[in-house]
């Protein structure tokens, strides 16, 4: 053929003789049935459409203007012709169609789908974010999708397809990607220096191996787009993009572009072939939302199948990942090795996406909160039996949902953000049902499967802003129970923090013994936020009388709960802690230093500045001098184009700024105590915080709030909490993957590609899901979080994270608005307020790697506590037996009761190898004698999703550039005995189960 467009009449009457005999041979046919040619260039289209669970509009409003006609249309166009193929992706909104179809509508579909016409590839209830992500929601929700599809459709995924988050974790790889059973994944989004690289180098396809400690036994294969997620320029064919160039083929019509249209599509495909490996390249037929009228689409492509094959040079059909796959294994090429992971993630110079790690700092602490809630949720659950009136469906779906990227990203616009809170917020009183039925059951010593399950059990889930009617109620005669429920398969021992309004007060515990406790008034600070928001959020004004915090330590058995017992008492049992303000010293009178701590921890504050000024750990007599400082980067505003947004971390300028001038110094009130010492600070009015340290605990808790934010004069801020210690690190950090592995950085360096430095923080800036230490290879410096936060280390022996963001301006990346929470009541609206806790410990390193993988595990899975004036006669329950608990270096991950009665059980071991001389050892877990008054029949090995046995999982063996195969041995955990039922888990395993009773 020959180009119409440049085509002289007499080349152009030839042509068309040849299309003349063509035409006859198909007989009015396009002929779309083309597979695979050896010594050809193989063009795959694989028709996707990219559907957002909430961005710009909410998951509800896209359902209902596009992705209702999408699958509706598209279902309809694959029965028009058998040789097409669509790729479906998110199941929230397919579970929603779904619902709406007539009976003979889904046999059909379901037909589609047995013929491979409707192929599911990745399979979660939607497409989650890899950053701002804990690895046990990633799980939750990717589990959630995947038993949906195997219970309806019987499909099973084989692909991933993570193709818009911003930046791609090496948990993503190994743990929601070979060890679902996944053959390979396909994504868009790495750096734009490393794109460069890889195109030059044909590296864009490759084998990850994401696992240091899994090693080869957990390799993907891992495709990059060359460009987007999109087809190549002028393939775009959607009607409503103005860039659609359909192939008009009748020849009776103006604008007939059939051979310039192969053509086009021969050099794009010659194009992108020259930057990967093989004869075989993907094109992603698809965008954002299209395919709302599926026929445009689909008759586009046959054509361009039918035209392109006729002319030969390239062979062109209807393709799917796994057709993909089995196309580049055939080949036998060899792949290039790629470890670590895609952070940070950069589409210029000037943008480094490494905002969005902090963006909507108080959803992302929600989002955290109700993780481990719904873990113990569904453990109460279990331990009760399903419910026809209580269930933690709601909730798993909301949370289900809110993993998309744009969801807990913190990228969405505000109104969507408000839907995802409030579908939250509902899931969250549902299960709150359950929880309370459950401990009332349980407490009554019933039969919970046919008790009525009343319970007079309350929760307080606003304590976090002092409000908890429960246990402000009056105590007179009365008394005000406490129930404490530990999610984890250890007993721990921690700390109770209440709002009472008394102080004359005594507690006992679960055998009538009085224990010890400590009153703390409640600050001036912490009544404004109180006031603000109990009415922004209840529309309820609260009253000007005392309060106070009530704290006291609980020890909890496993899997159970204890309940201690807060009643009035004359002699005020309870120590009351007298403010002692610190009063600067600066004649070197006084001591340099005031102390705060117990036994195993001490801080050490300056007396002429009120500043932190060391950490000491007494046990092991290892200290650090610690500077600590409360400042912000101002954003840039993008006079240049390019402001700080959503997305987009830009600072105007490398150096933070902080909130006071340096003369002046915060206010500081110390408080003492039996059970605590805090140390509370006024850095600025718009920033405070409270340093604690119980007695027996080898770490700080540092409780902050900040906002509102100001953004006037200087515009957008981006608040930090700055350590500067005397460690030498080196340039080095280690930062967690999505809460699991720890990953080493290195300041301005990335090990596959030279780095041109052009953001010296923003691009040093990486996702903190636990936290992030550094060492200098004795002793540890080390910060946990309780939510997804930023954070880097920008000089040596420094570590910082980013606690809010209040900006002005919008980064130009698509959401269209400013990131600046407001919160009102009535007309009174002002900057959102986030409160939230990180953890800091200087240890030697031995002892450092336990406490935050220990200590990290109760920071996600808090103790929950549930109050009552009445309880049962069982005041306390675990439901492990006798003394059965995991070992140190195992956690119980979920236990979950699924539909139809069956278990689904999954243990994680918690340490990478060689983290810890001890704890990086294979551990055992006899499933038989787990569960108290209940015997397991039968233990089935799955997938981490739950949706196929583990023994059919298909392991693909790949070459590797420097000719070593893949295949090696790993020390994962032994074949597991369905009789024995003794579980070994080798270090950072994950094994499911599903248990039938």
């Amino acid at each position: 053929m020959v180009s119409h467009g440049a085509a002289t009449a007499a080349t152009r009457t030839a042509g068309l003789l040849v299309l003349v005999v063509i035409r006859s041979v198909v007989a009015g046919k396009y002929n779309t049935g083309a597979e695979p040619v050896t010594g050809k260039l193989n063009v795959h289209f694989v028709a996707h459409s990219h559907d957002d669970v909430g961005w710009l509009k909410t998951v509800d409003q896209y359902y209902e203007a596009s992705v209702r006609d999408i699958l509706t249309t598209v279902t309809t166009e694959l029965e028009a012709n058998s040789d097409r193929i669509y790729n479906q992706v998110e199941t929230a909104f397919f579970a929603r169609w779904w619902r709406e179809q007539s009976e003979d509508k889904k046999a059909r579909v379901k037909k589609l789908i047995a013929d491979g016409q409707l192929d599911f590839i990745n399979g979660g209830w939607c497409m989650h974010d890899e950053a701002a992500t804990h690895y046990l929601d990633m799980i939750d929700q990717t589990t959630f999708g995947h038993l949906y599809l195997k219970r309806e459709l019987g499909v099973i995924p084989k692909h991933g397809w993570q193709i818009d988050p911003f930046g791609h974790s090496a948990v993503q790889a190994y743990l929601l990607g070979a060890e679902l059973g996944f053959e390979s994944m396909y994504a868009a989004r790495i750096d734009y220096q490393e794109k460069k690289v890889r195109h030059a180098d044909k590296t864009l396809e490759m084998i990850w191996r994401a696992s240091d400690t899994l090693g080869s036994t957990a390799d993907i294969f891992y495709g990059v787009f060359p460009v987007h997620y999109s087809p190549p320029d002028t393939f775009d064919l959607e009607p409503r993009d103005q860039d659609y160039f359909p192939v008009q083929d009748d020849e009776s019509i103006e604008g007939y572009n059939v051979d310039e249209r192969v053509d086009e599509l021969v050099q794009a495909a010659t194009t992108q072939a020259a930057l990967t490996r093989t004869e075989h390249i993907m094109w992603t037929m698809g965008n954002d939302f299209t395919y709302q009228n599926a026929v445009t689409w689909f008759e586009n492509m046959d054509k361009l199948i039918h035209y392109a094959n006729l002319d030969g040079r390239v062979n062109v059909f209807y393709s799917n990942p796994s057709k993909y796959l089995e196309a580049k294994m055939a080949a036998n090429q060899s792949w290039p090795m790629k470890t670590g992971d895609f952070f940070p993630y950069a589409d210029s110079a000037l943008t480094f996406w490494t905002g969005y790690f902090t963006s909507r700092a108080a959803l992302k602490g929600y989002v955290r909160k109700l993780s481990g809630f719904l873990q113990a949720a569904k453990q109460l659950e279990f331990c009760v039996g399903r419910s026809a009136t209580h269930s933690t469906d709601l909730l798993q779906d909301a949370m289900a949902t809110v993993q998309h990227h744009d969801g807990v990203s913190g990228t969405a616009k505000q109104h969507v953000t408000d839907d995802y809170i409030r579908r939250l917020f509902q899931g969250a009183v549902a299960a709150e049902a359950v929880v309370n039925s459950a401990l009332g059951c349980l407490s009554s010593g019933a039969d919970c499967k046919s008790n009525s399950r009343d319970a007079t059990i309350k929760q307080c889930p606003f304590l976090n802003i002092t409000y908890c009617a429960a246990s402000e109620a009056p105590l007179h005669a009365q008394k005000l129970v406490v129930v404490a429920y530990n999610p984890l398969a250890w007993a721990r021992t921690e700390y109770v923090r209440l709002v009472v309004t008394h102080t004359r007060l005594a507690v006992l515990d679960s055998s009538g013994k009085e224990i010890v406790s400590q009153i703390i008034p409640v600050t001036v600070v912490e009544r404004k936020v109180r006031s603000f928001y109990v009415e922004a959020e209840l529309g309820i004004k609260t009253s000007d009388r005392d309060l106070y915090w009530l704290v006291f330590e609980a020890s909890v058995p496993p899997l159970g709960y204890t309940s201690y017992v807060v009643q009035p008492s004359e002699e005020g049992a309870a120590e009351i802690s007298k403010p002692e303000i610190l009063e600067l010293e600066k004649s070197g009178l006084k001591p340099k230093a005031v102390k705060a701590g117990g036994e195993n921890m001490n801080l050490l504050f300056s007396s002429e500045s009120g500043r932190l000024l060391e950490m000491v750990h007494l046990k092991t007599k290892t200290s650090t001098f610690v500077r600590q400082s409360n400042m912000y980067y101002v954003a840039d505003a993008g006079e240049d184009g390019q402001a700080s947004g959503a997305y987009i971390f830009r600072p105007a300028d490398d150096t933070p700024r902080p909130m006071t001038k340096s003369a002046e110094v915060p206010r500081t009130t110390f408080f003492r105590g039996a059970v605590v010492d805090e140390v509370h600070q006024i850095i600025s009015p718009w920033f405070s915080q409270v340093f604690r340290q119980y007695k027996g605990q080898e770490h700080a808790e540092v409780e902050f709030t900040v906002g509102p934010v100001p953004v006037d004069g200087e515009g957008g801020k981006e608040v930090i909490a700055r350590f500067d210690t005397s460690i030498k690190s080196e340039r080095n950090v280690f930062t967690d993957s999505n809460g699991r592995d720890f990953i080493k950085r290195v300041r301005n360096h990335r090990d596959d590609w030279n780095l041109e430095v052009t953001q010296p923080v923003a691009g040093n800036y990486y996702p903190i899901n636990l936290g992030l230490y550094i060492t200098d290879g004795a002793k540890d410096f080390s910060l946990l979080v309780d939510r997804a936060v930023g954070g880097a280390s920008i000089k040596d022996g420094s570590l910082e994270i980013m606690l809010h963001r209040s900006l002005v301006n919008d980064d130009g990346r698509g959401v269209g608005e400013a990131l600046n929470e407001r919160v009102c009541v009535g007309q009174t609206c002002e900057g959102l307020t986030v409160k939230g806790k990180y953890y800091i410990s200087v240890m030697l390193k031995e002892n450092a790697s336990e406490w935050r993988r220990s200590f990290g595990q109760r920071v996600y899975s808090p103790l929950q506590l549930a109050f009552t004036e009445q309880l049962g006669n069982r005041s306390t329950f675990s439901a492990l037996t006798g003394n059965f608990s995991l070992p140190a270096n195992v956690a119980l991950l979920t236990l979950q009761e699924l539909e139809g009665g069956d278990v689904l059980l999954r243990l994680g071991h918690l340490y990478q190898a060689g983290e810890h001389a001890k704890h990086s050892k294979a551990a055992s877990v006899d499933l038989k004698n787990m569960f108290k008054d209940r015997k397991i029949v039968t233990a089935t090995e799955l997938n981490l999703s739950g949706n196929q046995l583990k023994s059919v999982l298909k392991k693909n063996s790949w070459r590797v550039q420097d000719g070593i195969s893949t295949s090696s041995m790993v020390a994962r955990g032994s074949t597991f005995d369905a009789n024995t039922m003794i579980v070994e888990l080798g270090p950072m395993e994950i094994r499911t189960f599903q248990l039938a009773f």
